[in-house]
């Protein structure tokens, strides 16, 4: 997820990274932040004059289901170094990513390097698809800067249950270079997910962590940021979208 802003002195993660080495649950309020909510929608004119765009369709609203025996090889976490961002519309954002059970030294290589690409590129999240791996991992530091927040690392996560209060929040991707748009999407989730070294564990989150969290998540199922715009919103981009 790319980063619009600094978040300097929004918040402080601290006391979120002990808890992602144990089972634990968040009061909902945690990590609200009122700033959160945009004001108001963007919406186009479209000029009649211009000729029609070609149609820009949202192609995984639904996502797909991880089998528990879609698991990644050791070749599935190969990769050349250095890491690099795969931008709309490769093939790679859409397909299907297994799950890990190798929690090695590979792995903890590759959440560095992760991290790494994220920061030269001024983002706040990463998935694993984003870098050319198809596999069940993501990262990211709500604060964006290496050395300040905190560096979360989430191994095969699931959701297991969305508030009903949805707000909305203009954001970007890192593989859409330049594109930010409103999203609407649940405050607060509560998911249960495995850390760097496989221990498993539960936490809620709310407000920009939760933000970040469901982008990035629906990264690991194959679904892209516009797949969850209103059809207005997506006018907006479309013509971008098209000239990628």
């Amino acid at each position: 997820m790319a980063r619009a802003a600094r978040l300097h002195s929004l918040f402080s993660l601290q006391a979120l990274y002990p808890t992602l080495t144990r089972r634990s649950t968040f009061s909902a309020d945690f990590f609200q932040l009122s700033c959160l909510c945009s004001t108001g929608r963007l919406f186009s004119s479209m000029n009649a004059l211009k000729p029609p765009l070609k149609p820009v369709l949202a192609q995984a609203k639904r996502g797909f289901s991880v089998n528990d025996d879609d698991l990644a090889s050791p070749d599935d976490l190969r990769y050349e170094a250095p890491l690099r961002i795969v931008e709309y519309p490769d093939p790679i954002l859409r397909a299907k990513n297994k799950r890990i059970e190798s929690f090695d030294d590979n792995l903890k290589k590759l959440v560095g390097d992760m991290f790494d690409i994220m920061y030269k590129t001024d983002g706040i999240g990463l998935s694993a698809p984003q870098v050319g791996i198809n596999v069940q991992l993501m990262v990211f530091n709500p604060v964006g800067e290496r050395g300040e927040g905190e560096e979360i690392v989430l191994v095969n996560p699931r959701v297991n249950k969305y508030s009903k209060k949805i707000v909305l929040f203009n954001e970007g991707c890192l593989s859409f270079p330049g594109i930010y748009a409103d999203v609407e999407r649940p405050e607060t989730i509560k998911i249960d997910a495995r850390d760097i070294n496989g221990a498993r564990f539960s936490v809620s989150l709310s407000g920009l962590p939760a933000r970040i969290f469901q982008h990035e998540f629906d990264h690991l199922q194959g679904v892209l940021f516009f797949d969850r715009m209103s059809d207005e919103v997506l006018d907006t981009i479309r013509a971008k979208l098209q000239s990628i």
